[in-house]
């Protein structure tokens, strides 16, 4: 190992002594930190979106629900058309509706909570 060491010492690249290779360097990292700068902005403005649909979706869901409960409408006022299919489906299959709902709240606190990663 010491060989590869003496030889890496005795053969080290020499950087000239040239302002323009200084300033050319600077330049090029104020560049690369611009791109990271506005990455991280769409990173968050992304996130935010994000967090802003769950919610409104969460929340127009439980408006909608709560309307829906408190102004139940009667089956033979609505006759035998596309809401009445839609009324006995989600009769029929009201006990499935819990795990969507469960997935999408967890989805939301997971959004919610998440650390942003650097």
């Amino acid at each position: 190992m010491s060989e590869l060491e003496n030889f890496l010492r005795d053969n080290r690249p020499r950087a000239k002594e040239d302002p323009t290779f200084i300033l050319e360097t600077r330049r090029r990292i104020e560049a690369v930190e611009g791109i990271k700068s506005e990455v991280d902005r769409q990173r968050r403005t992304g996130r935010r979106a994000l967090i802003i649909a769950l919610v409104a979706g969460l929340a127009m869901g439980v408006l909608v629900t709560a309307v829906a409960f408190l102004y139940p409408v009667e089956p033979s006022s609505v006759g035998q058309g596309i809401l009445e299919s839609i009324r006995i489906f989600l009769h029929s299959y009201r006990q499935y509706l819990l795990l969507p709902t469960a997935i999408l709240a967890v989805a939301l606190a997971a959004a919610l909570f998440r650390t942003q990663r650097s």
